[in-house]
C-alpha cells in the first residue's frame, strides 16, 4: 500500500523502531524510570510547555543586548533528499505546477510534501516525543496522549517562540579537535573546560549549543552521520539540567553520545531533559560558522511550527550576534 509517497512498511518501521527503543529505554533506565518525583511539573501538574516557561521579558531584553554586530546566523540545515536519516524517516517533495490561468497568463507552482515532518534534518524535539516507560513530561501517561493522528498533550504547538541568550560551547575547539571522535562522551570537565575558555557562562532560561565538529559529515557520510558520534553523557546533561536552560542543540545526530556507554541505555539523555524536565533538544543544527568566528554569545530565535499534536518541528533557528 502506498499513499503520497509514504509506504505502510515504512509507517511500521518507524513504529517498530519507536517501540523498540521506548522497551530498550524502560528496561535499562530504571534509575531514570524510578528517579523519585520528577512530575508533577514545577509550572503545575496541567503543565505543557515545560522549561519554555522560563521565557521572560527580562531573557528577550537580554537576548537583544547581545547584538553587536549584527551578524546574523542561520542554523538550520535545507531539507533535501539527499540529507541523512535516522532509521526508515524518509522526506520527499512534488512540485505541481498550475497555469498559465485567465487572460493575464498566472502561472505558479505549489509544493507537496510527504515524509516525517518533525523528525527529519534539522529537528525540534517536543515534550511528547520522549517517555520514561508509560509517563512522559509532568507525568502524562502514555494513553492520554492521543493516537496516530497526534498528541492530545505535549504537542509542539504549546512551546511558543523561543527568544533568548544563546549560548555556544565549543568542545571541539576545546579540545584541539576539526571534530571529535566517534563514541566521545562529553563530560562536564569539558562543557566548563570549554566556557572557561572562551569566557563564557550559563544563565537560567539560555539556549544551549554544542560544537562537535561532527555537522561535516552531514550529506558528506550520511552513514557515519547517524552511526556512532560523539556527543554528551548523563553527567554532562544533569550539569546543563542543574543551570536551568530552555533548550540545548548539537551539530550531530543526537545531541547525546551515541551508543551510550553503558550498552543497556538507549537515549538516556533525551529522557533527562524532555521526559523529567521539559527541555527542548534541536538536532543536527549548524554550529561551525559560530565557531569560527567565536561567536559564544548571541540572540538565539527559533519558532516551532504550530503543528498540533506533532512530536516537533522542523526549522531554521538563527543566531544574531
Amino acid at each position: 500500500m502506498k499513499h503520497e509517497g509514504i509506504t505502510l512498511s515504512r509507517i511500521r518501521g518507524a513504529l517498530c523502531t519507536a517501540v523498540m527503543l521506548t522497551a530498550l529505554a524502560d528496561g535499562g533506565s530504571a534509575a531514570l524510570a524510578q528517579g523519585g518525583d520528577w512530575y508533577p511539573s514545577p509550572w503545575g501538574p496541567e503543565d505543557e510547555r515545560g522549561a519554555a516557561n522560563r521565557l521572560t521579558p527580562a531573557k528577550v531584553l537580554e537576548a537583544k543586548n547581545l547584538i553587536e554586530r549584527g551578524q546574523v546566523y542561520q542554523l538550520g540545515r535545507v531539507y533535501q533528499p539527499d540529507m541523512p536519516f535516522f532509521g526508515e524517516r524518509s522526506y520527499e517533495m512534488r512540485i505541481l505546477e498550475v497555469g498559465p490561468l485567465a487572460k493575464n497568463q498566472l502561472r505558479a507552482h505549489e509544493g507537496y510534501f510527504s515524509g516525517e515532518l518533525d523528525q527529519v534534518g534539522t529537528q525540534f524535539d517536543a515534550l511528547g516525543h520522549i517517555g520514561i516507560g508509560d509517563r512522559f513530561f509532568n507525568g502524562y501517561h502514555h494513553s492520554d496522549l492521543g493516537d496516530e493522528h497526534g498528541l492530545a498533550h505535549l504537542g509542539v504547538e504549546h512551546v511558543g517562540p523561543i527568544v533568548s541568550r544563546g549560548v555556544l560551547i565549543d568542545v571541539a575547539g576545546y579540545k584541539g579537535l576539526d571534530r571529535l571522535e566517534a563514541g566521545y562522551e562529553i563530560t562536564v570537565a569539558d562543557l566548563k573546560g570549554a566556557l572557561e575558555r572562551q569566557g563564557t557562562e550559563i544563565n537560567e532560561g539560555d539556549a544551549v549549543l554544542i560544537h562537535t565538529g561532527w555537522g561535516s559529515h552531514w550529506a558528506m557520510d550520511n552513514a557515519k552521520y547517524y552511526g556512532a558520534g560523539p556527543g554528551i553523557g548523563l553527567e554532562a546533561a544533569q550539569f546543563l539540567v542543574d543551570e536551568k536552560i530552555v533548550v540545548v542543540g548539537s551539530d550531530n545526530a543526537g545531541v547525546e553520545v551515541v551508543p551510550n556507554p553503558d550498552p543497556s541505555l538507549v537515549f538516556p539523555v533525551h529522557q533527562l531533559f524532555l521526559a523529567q524536565n521539559g527541555i527542548y533538544l534541536l538536532e543536527s543544527i549548524i554550529t561551525e560558522e559560530l565557531a569560527q568566528d567565536g561567536a559564544y554569545e548571541f540572540a538565539f530565535i527559533f519558532a516551532p511550527l504550530r503543528l498540533k499534536g506533532a512530536s516537533g518541528s522542523p526549522g531554521n533557528p538563527i543566531a544574531i550576534h
